[in-house]
């Protein structure tokens, strides 16, 4: 080495660059412009020699030797820094063309650090990790991490032996973001980054920002391209937009990706994306879900922990496939209009060395102090919220699903313990905030910012929290005080109705409390009725294994479950499997058990699930009014002897309200009477004892009409059967009024006689004979009032339809019309005959037609007229013990 060149060289730095401790490596290695012209550093161990290659004149350089470690420098003539290459030769007798990766600029600029250290960057995800791009027309792949308390991190794979030494990454000023464009990288290469830590620790990370992983148990991050992917759900997406999920059903299917189905190869141990999204989709839309739940699908370590103990946050595991394969997932979803929630875990991640865990050697994602960053029960550790970067991290993540993968919820595990300084701890585990409470006001902030950008940045996108705590305004707004969720999982309703319902009915009218109690704070937030994978694992049993009793008992017991689910306010989620009552517990390891669908008892239970879903989805009342108490009504909550209850569903139209009566007892309650919220019809349109559900057939098949006799506080009521661990809902119809004389021009203009009016002329002729007779006596008498009002001859002969004489001097008339369903509709009426006869009439045309006809209103003579045929499957005569 001529003295020159000896001169120029900057040895300390150098020294630095060869024992990989340089933090900024662009000052010595690349081309620099001196005073005596360029000098041209490269740092590549293993080299035998280097030549400089310049690309437009063809002329070369040989470098020489700086440090034998394999540093070589060269001094070229010039002022102008031209374009220029390194041909390697390698100890080993390869040789190599490479282009020099410090030859280029920063491309994180300095607005970019400005709005990451800030904790605002919301798309900083396109600028950290690996991301495939070209910078002066050449190729390559520009990396970034942040690591402010690293001493050098470099970048390392197969490209570069997983030699740290070989790309030392460039620190940007005093942000603790390192960057480094690599020229001639490409799609699919496997990196991790070398952080090292002190002259004796050295550690390799997976990306935090990483698009792709490598299938477990390894951990290396993909080099992936993810904006190549051509969507075509650009419809759904728009139509979200304008949707209000409040007054839309929302029956959500949870599923966990790897057991939903297992494939027949042994040589296979779970399907793709692409293969699962057409299995779900056909059996959602069969059951008439409208939305997806996926646990997890972010890069984990462990399948034991169902993806809640995550490692690579921007990356969907490579379990099922790469990440365009979730994109197909997701839009063969929205192709099918079926909405794709996300779960989400920003409370805690794992311990792991390769993760986020001790990153830069020092507690950088999680608190040092253990009593803040560690989850003593979980073995995990806990965002530092109040640290910008970190908020960043997770906010920017939860956006990222949102924009690149169109998801269409994200629902956020274990809210609670990020709300709360001592969640599973105890006295002395735990450091209070600045006002000594055990609120974690950072976690609170950043909640509330990460619901303010979400909702700006991505309408009709939902966030859903998984709180099981009082905490109040969780789907509040963020202006008056909430934490700004669209929906929270009532954990209080599942805990309290599956400990109810998993008691003997002989002993369920002793936690009675348990059944209503949610309706008292059932408004206080916009709740989802959930029963959860939680409630299916670790020993709790399957669902329909909760149950008491015999085995059709237990059947039965799990359809008055379902049913009051439906019924209650409040959207829905049920998990996978429990549709078709899988009697093991959910084993991650294992496909459901579609193989019971073979026996008939979890056939029967697949359709009433899916004949409930079509209920809810059928029925306005069962869903629009869910966090008004406008659409809830009780009509009895208190018979907890019979452990019944009565209510209503309601919606702004007084014809859409449903009568929703509940048994949680094996005994048929016949004649049972119900008070009923109006004068009307009431129709029997659900009846989870119907025996095509496997039930007994206590069914109530004929029209009800209600009679003015009070019960539950109310004037009007009727009798039907409740069936034995059973659910029934009558459709709700009020009585229309219509006036004597627009009756009667309805009935002139019949023009058909019907088999049923043919038979009731009879009971009329009898009828008007004695009420005749009775007239003519009461004008005999000298104390007999006059009508109040005229009756023309016509009217005494047509407009009274039906008289019925008591011993109260009070007759009912009642008027029965056929529909095209062969029932009779008939119209209650009362009158007054030393006042004034008030005829009420139901007025129905079908098909330009209108039938009147008059009958002796007494439940005996109804009964002959409209008693169905009667059907051909007998009812049990004795009651189900």
């Amino acid at each position: 080495m001529n003295d020159i060149l000896y001169n120029l060289c900057d040895w300390a730095e150098i020294e630095a660059i060869v024992y990989s401790e340089h933090d900024n490596p662009h000052t010595i290695l690349g081309a620099h412009v001196v005073e005596e012209g360029i000098l041209f550093n490269i740092f590549i161990p293993t080299a035998a020699s280097v030549v400089l290659h310049m690309t437009k004149t063809g002329k070369e350089y040989t470098m020489e030797i700086a440090d034998e470690a394999g540093f070589f420098s060269v001094l070229v003539n010039g002022k102008r820094i031209p374009e220029y290459t390194y041909v390697v030769t390698y100890d080993n007798g390869d040789k190599q063309e490479i282009v020099d990766p410090y030859r280029f600029d920063p491309v994180i600029d300095g607005m970019d650090l400005k709005l990451f250290t800030s904790g605002i960057h919301y798309d900083i995800y396109n600028k950290l990790g690996a991301h495939p791009m070209e910078i002066d027309g050449v190729c390559g792949v520009l990396f970034g991490v942040w690591a402010p308390n690293a001493i050098r991190v470099s970048v390392v794979g197969d490209f570069n032996l997983w030699d740290g030494r070989r790309h030392p990454m460039r620190r940007l000023g005093d942000s603790g973001v390192f960057e480094l464009f690599i020229p001639g990288l490409h799609c699919g290469e496997l990196y991790k980054y070398e952080v090292k830590v002190n002259s004796q620790c050295v550690m390799l990370k997976a990306d935090p920002y990483g698009y792709a992983s490598e299938l477990r148990p390894a951990t290396a991050s993909i080099i992936y391209d993810i904006n190549s992917y051509q969507w075509k759900d650009q419809n759904f997406i728009a139509k979200r937009e304008d949707r209000d999920y409040k007054e839309e059903p929302m029956l959500i299917y949870e599923v966990h990706l790897g057991s939903f189905k297992k494939p027949e190869d042994e040589d296979r141990t779970f399907y793709n994306y692409r293969e699962l999204a057409v299995m779900i989709a056909d059996f959602v839309k069969e059951m008439g879900y409208t939305h997806v739940e996926l646990m997890p699908i972010m890069e984990h370590p462990l399948d034991a922990s169902w993806g809640y103990q995550v490692t690579g946050y921007y990356a969907a595991t490579a379990r099922y496939g790469t990440p365009e394969d979730f994109m197909y997932f997701v839009e063969y979803m929205h192709m099918h209009n079926i909405g794709v929630i996300l779960d989400w875990v920003p409370a805690h991640f794992p311990r792991d060395t390769f993760g986020l865990a001790n990153f830069d050697g020092t507690c950088l994602y999680e608190h040092h102090d253990p009593r803040q960053g560690s989850h003593p029960h979980w073995g995990t550790l806990i965002y530092n919220y109040g640290r910008p970067e970190v908020a960043n991290f997770l906010i920017a993540n939860a956006l990222f699903w949102a924009e690149k993968y169109h998801i269409d919820g994200i629902r956020m595990d274990a809210v609670a313990s990020m709300l709360y300084l001592d969640y599973g701890k105890n006295h002395g585990e735990w450091v209070a905030n600045i006002y000594g409470g055990h609120e974690n006001l950072e976690a609170v902030e950043f909640l509330h910012n990460l619901s303010k950008v979400f909702r700006k940045k991505h309408k009709g996108v939902l966030l859903i929290a998984e709180e099981s705590t009082a905490w109040e305004k969780v789907t509040g707004d963020v202006e008056d005080g909430g934490l700004g969720f669209d929906l929270k999982w009532n954990m209080g309703w599942m805990n309290d109705f599956v400990n109810y319902i998993k008691c003997d009915p002989l002993f369920r009218k002793g936690h009675h409390g348990e059944l209503t109690f949610s309706m008292i704070y059932a408004y206080s937030e916009n709740f989802v009725l959930v029963l959860s994978h939680d409630e299916v694992v670790h020993g709790k049993g399957s669902m329909i294994n909760k149950m008491p009793g015999s085995h059709d008992q237990k059947f039965a017991n799990l359809r008055v479950t379902y049913g009051y689910m439906m019924a209650h306010p409040g959207k829905k989620l049920l998990f996978m499997g429990q549709d078709i009552a899988q009697f093991d517990e959910w084993n991650e390891n294992e496909s459901i058990q579609w193989n019971l669908l073979e026996y008939d008892s979890h056939r029967e239970m697949k359709d009433y699930v899916k004949a409930l879903n079509r209920l809810y989805k059928d029925y306005p009342a069962l869903y629009r009014m869910d966090f008004t108490s406008e659409g809830f009504e009780w009509i009895n909550s208190l018979d907890a002897d019979k452990s019944t209850i009565s209510f209503l569903r309601k919606t702004e139209k007084e014809e859409e309200t449903l009568l929703i009566i509940c048994n949680f007892t094996p005994v048929v309650y016949e004649n049972f009477k119900v008070g009923v919220p109006f004068k009307g019809k009431y129709k029997e349109t659900f009846n989870s004892d119907k025996e095509t559900f496997g039930g007994k057939g206590y069914v109530n098949p004929r029209l009800k009409y209600s009679k003015k006799d009070e019960c539950d506080g109310r004037e009007n009521s009727i009798q039907i059967t409740v069936p034995p661990l059973g659910i029934s809902v009558f459709t709700c119809t009020p009585v229309v009024e219509v006036k004597p004389d627009k009756l009667m021009e309805k009935t002139s203009a019949s023009t058909k006689t019907t088999k049923v009016e043919k038979k009731l002329e009879k009971v009329s002729r009898t009828s008007k004979g004695s009420t005749e007779k009775k007239s003519t006596t009461s004008k005999k008498s000298p104390t007999a009032k006059k009508p109040t009002a005229k009756k023309s001859s016509n009217a005494k002969v047509e407009e009274i339809l039906a008289v019925e004489t008591d011993i109260q001097e009070e007759a009912v008339v009642t008027a029965v019309e056929t529909d095209i369903q062969e029932e009779a509709v008939v119209t209650a009426v009362e009158t007054d005959i030393q006042e004034e006869a008030v005829v009420t009439a139901v007025e129905t045309v079908i098909h330009e037609e209108v039938a009147v006809t008059t009958v002796d209103a007494t439940e005996e003579t109804l009964d002959e007229v409209i008693q169905p045929e009667k059907r051909k499957r007998g009812r049990p005569r004795k009651q189900p013990v």
